[in-house]
């Protein structure tokens, strides 16, 4: 391979094929950016992490369930070879050396014919920085120039020392530009970092190629790793004197069971901090135009977790007062749980009426708003095809958003969806 610089280039991917040849963990960072560009990606690999079966089962990622083979070319415009086989990842080069298609090495960048470079986004403009296999400077230069745009100078600080230990870092609602500069630098810092499936995933993909990542997602219904299983894992790299990241989508107070994570670190004399996110009941609904508390309509709002039944015996939830409430409601992971929860508070006195919202993929290329009524939510779920992960709004501020959607006479059916702009 020559010395010569690469010559840089901006791809645009949208709706055309993208190839990624491996489903572990280096791919799982490479998809998120490539969705983000519109591209149309399929994964070729036995086996895909939980975090890629999610986005398959969402109909994001087309996944073939086998090896490579020299057909899969066909129509691709641009390759990643990412598998832990130097002689498949070889195979893929060549098969693209002859097809004339540019190919990524996550292996051996010296043989590929594209390299990926570290990459900051910062209001429209992209920032790609390429080095020869050097990539915490490379990082680091990105890190330096959209800072400087964000503080009206690309002039950029030093950073601060870090020591080992955890940093629960809250994510946000999932856009990448929703998490805050201390969570991006906390990310960019560490060398490990233990992340969720709700986790802004598209930052992933702009971390060091040195650092770790460790998924720990959790499917509805699907593969999962155990909340003493994170414990442990965020502990045992923390004491071995790394530094280490522990990613989470929303805040990891709420409903993030960051506590749990806080106490263990603490038994076990791990140096703990929080950086907070921005909390997805509250953002979500705001994204999409929903507030949650507005002069003469709702002075109050609770916010409550879905994930048990109404009449489950481990259920901590008073349905009964919350059906007598007048203020709004924010139902968190209740999608599968919804039907029963509007049963219970219909039953608690909650008028059939009441306008309802459900935002869909909150901040995301995806995101939709599907209109209901509690006595219609149920049905409109389904027909909506309504899935995980979506935030249920109850309550009259979703007329106040929505006012020609609840214009007409009580009772009448609403059952819409609306894509965000």
């Amino acid at each position: 391979m020559s010395d010569h610089p690469p010559y840089p280039s901006g791809l645009r991917l949208s709706g055309r094929r993208v190839l990624v040849v491996g489903g572990g963990h280096v791919a799982q960072r490479r998809i998120p950016g490539l969705l983000a560009t519109g591209a149309e990606v399929v994964v070729v690999s036995p086996e895909v992490t939980p975090a890629i079966e999610g986005q398959v089962l969402a109909g994001e990622v087309a996944w073939l369930a086998r090896g490579f083979a020299d057909g899969d070319l066909a129509d691709t415009w641009y390759v990643i070879a990412a598998t832990n086989d130097t002689a498949v990842n070889e195979q893929v080069s060549k098969a693209c050396e002859a097809g004339r298609i540019f190919c990524v090495r996550a292996d051996d960048a010296s043989t590929a014919t594209a390299w990926t470079p570290a990459v900051g986004r910062y209001d429209g403009l992209t920032v790609a920085v390429l080095g020869r296999r050097e990539p915490r400077r490379t990082a680091a230069v990105r890190d330096a120039i959209v800072t400087g745009l964000h503080e009206g100078t690309i002039a950029a600080s030093e950073r601060r020392p870090s020591v080992p230990g955890v940093t629960l870092v809250g994510g946000g609602p999932g856009h990448p530009e929703l998490i805050s500069v201390a969570g991006r630098r906390a990310l960019m810092e560490a060398d490990v970092v233990v992340a969720d499936r709700l986790a802004p995933r598209e930052l992933l993909g702009d971390l060091p190629a040195t650092t770790e990542v460790v998924d720990v997602a959790k499917l509805p219904r699907g593969r999962s790793a155990r909340q003493e299983e994170i414990n442990r894992l965020i502990v045992e790299r923390a004491l071995a004197g790394q530094r280490v990241a522990r990613f989470k989508g929303g805040d990891s107070f709420v409903f993030g069971r960051g506590f749990e994570e806080i106490e263990a670190c603490r038994a076990a004399g791990v140096a703990v901090q929080v950086i907070p996110g921005l909390s997805s009941p509250l953002a979500v609904p705001a994204l999409a135009g929903i507030p949650v508390t507005h002069r003469g309509v709702a002075h109050d709002f609770t916010v409550v977790s879905g994930h048990v039944p109404p009449d489950h015996s481990d259920s901590l939830v008073d349905w009964d007062a919350l059906g007598r409430l007048r203020g709004t409601l924010l139902l968190m992971m209740a999608v599968e749980n919804a039907p029963a929860i509007a049963a219970a508070l219909l039953a608690a006195g909650r008028p059939v009426d009441t306008p309802v919202a459900v935002v869909c993929d909150g901040s995301m290329p995806g995101e939709r708003t599907v209109l209901s009524r509690l006595g219609e939510l149920a049905a409109d779920l389904d027909r909506h095809a309504v899935r995980p992960p979506a935030i249920i709004v109850v309550g009259e501020v979703v007329a106040v958003a929505h006012p020609g959607a609840f214009a007409g006479r009580a009772g009448s059916p609403v059952g819409r969806a609306e894509s965000r702009p």
